[in-house]
């Protein structure tokens, strides 16, 4: 685990947004696995389902969607999500993206996910969840993976 990552928290998507062209403009030190292309690829791999839909095979633990919702989805909210769990492969950004590329991608995932009219497909963790809730989940999401980029600061 790494320690000292600095604190972020998002109120809107637009917030990440601005993170994301913020550290492509001034630059970033990459303090955990991915680089910013990588965590951009990521955060719309995993937001994108939820106005297409994710895997069938991802309903296997919708069993398990009211425990979840009850233990973790208070947890997850409140900034506080697990470090170390496998990210599902389906969801693992590829090595060789440019950053430019996938942050212009991450804005129009967030631009699609706000537009959109009606309801949402389930979360493959949580079930059915209303808009301001699943906005909270993408939000406390992107804090948790950009808080492993460090600002370029001057020296």
């Amino acid at each position: 685990m790494i320690e000292d990552l600095r604190e972020l928290k998002f109120e809107r998507l637009e917030d990440a947004v601005a993170e994301v062209e913020s550290l492509l403009q001034n630059g970033y030190t990459q303090r955990g696995k991915w680089n910013l292309a990588q965590i951009c690829r990521h955060l719309s791999l995993v937001q994108d389902p939820a106005l297409y839909g994710f895997p069938k095979w991802m309903l296997l633990f919708a069993p398990l969607w009211p425990v979840m919702r009850r233990l973790f989805l208070p947890r997850l909210l409140k900034g506080d999500s697990p470090q170390g769990i496998p990210t599902t492969p389906i969801f693992v950004p590829a090595e060789n993206l440019e950053d430019a590329a996938e942050a212009e991608n991450y804005a129009e995932s967030v631009t699609r996910f706000k537009a959109h009219e009606g309801r949402y497909h389930w979360h493959p963790g949580f079930g059915r969840l209303d808009r301001e809730t699943l906005e909270r989940v993408y939000t406390t999401h992107a804090a948790h993976h950009l808080r492993f980029l460090e600002p370029q600061t001057e020296t």
